[in-house]
């Protein structure tokens, strides 16, 4: 029974430091939008301006992806984790010195080469690792990661910003991000050499660009990604400018959203590993949330543009974190289902890339709704939109969720 018990072991240690690791990917890259009310007016940015600057980590962070999915098949990706933490968390430090919107674009793009890694690498680990009864919770702890890091991130980045400015903030959190290192290289030390299984080589990327899953579920992911960033991104700027909140209540409004990203992550992907336990099919359990979670987020997106009072406003914003909770957690268990271990690193390397478009796209359009406009409504009416796409395409589009043919 010891000798059974040992793999449980480090892979929950390596499940645990996985999402770690993406709670602090995603309090650094949120740290722009806390910081967006004091630094557009001390570097003098437009919202468009603002918006190229958001926009900017998504011009290398989306189309590297294809790279560093392929990377992971075929490398060590606990160092690939490694190196791209610590280049992302030294950019984000450096942040705290920039004085202009061309060194802020610069340090955007360093970042997200840096954080390119997160997700291809993180799918790889738990594909690996973790049996698909225990993958809804593993990718459930990584999904509150990306919620837990914008909750902690505008919460304490939020009062830091309030009491010491904007710049500090930036120095603090990527200098802390950088203690991750020293647990995980205790970790991956300690795990033997790792072969996947399953049989003949690792497939050609080639092979993996011909089937419908892959596209479709680029499609879903892209959808997905643009309410998720959506908010993100503006909704600091949005609570404060649009809708008269103080920095300290924004921060707190902006931290229960997160909050109940979490909680809905974590129900959700512990109620889906019960279902597969049962004896229920994994990929419809994974399609019946995420269809739920994105119709819900695409409704509550359009609820914070129109309501008519603070309540009603508090409500939308909770049911836009607890639709982007199982949205967060499936689009990375559905990857991991088609493309099997030995292609996990690749898929999600391609559905990442093609998701994150809406993370070069969606800020510089909202920048424009904005600065023509004077107001955040078109914009809210664009991602309620794309958001209802998605449902259809995850609906309708992607096809049965079972591990793909890839011989």
């Amino acid at each position: 029974m010891a000798t059974l018990a040992r793999p449980a072991v480090p892979a929950l240690s390596l499940v645990l430091l996985v999402a770690a690791a993406i709670f602090l990917n995603y309090v650094d890259r949120g740290t722009v939008a806390v910081a967006a009310p004091l630094m557009k007016a001390e570097l003098g940015l437009s919202a468009t301006g603002f918006g190229l600057a958001v926009s900017a980590f998504f011009w290398i962070y989306a189309p590297i992806q294809l790279a560093v999915g392929w990377l992971c098949d075929r490398f060590s990706v606990y160092r690939l984790l490694a190196g791209g933490l610590a280049l992302w968390s030294l950019s984000t430090a450096a942040m705290g010195f920039v004085g202009s919107l061309a060194g802020l674009v610069v340090l955007r793009l360093l970042l997200g080469v840096g954080e390119s890694i997160a997700f291809p690498g993180s799918s790889k680990i738990i594909c690996r690792h973790v049996p698909p009864t225990r993958r809804g919770i593993a990718n459930a702890a990584v999904a509150a990661g990306i919620a837990l890091g914008p909750a902690l991130g505008t919460l304490a980045g939020g009062l830091i910003t309030a009491h010491y400015g904007w710049r500090p903030m930036f120095v603090l959190f990527g200098l802390a991000t950088l203690l991750w290192l020293a647990p995980w290289s205790a970790v991956a030390r300690a795990l033997p050499a790792v072969t996947d299984h399953g049989g003949g080589g690792r497939p050609p990327l080639a092979r993996l660009v011909r089937t419908r899953a892959l596209w479709s579920t680029s499609f879903g992911h892209f959808a997905v990604n643009y309410g998720f960033y959506f908010l993100l991104a503006w909704l600091p700027l949005y609570l404060v400018q649009q809708r008269g909140f103080s920095l300290g209540k924004m921060t707190l409004l902006a931290t229960a959203v997160y909050a109940a990203q979490s909680a809905a992550a974590l129900l959700l992907g512990w109620s889906c590993d019960r279902r597969v336990t049962a004896g229920r099919d994994e990929g419809a359990a994974c399609r019946l949330l995420i269809i739920g979670g994105i119709s819900l987020l695409g409704l509550a997106i359009l609820g914070i543009a129109v309501a008519p009072n603070d309540e009603m406003l508090i409500a939308f914003l909770l049911l836009a974190g607890i639709g982007t909770g199982p949205c967060s957690t499936n689009l990375y268990a559905i990857a991991q289902i088609f493309a099997g271990p030995r292609a996990a690193g690749s898929y999600v390397g391609v559905q990442n890339a093609v998701g994150n478009f809406a993370g070069i796209i969606g800020p510089i359009v909202t920048g424009i709704i904005v600065d023509r406009t004077g107001s955040f409504l078109y914009a809210f009416l664009v991602a309620a939109s794309v958001c209802g796409a998605g449902a259809f395409c995850w609906m309708f589009f992607v096809p049965r969720i079972a591990p793909l043919e890839l011989d």
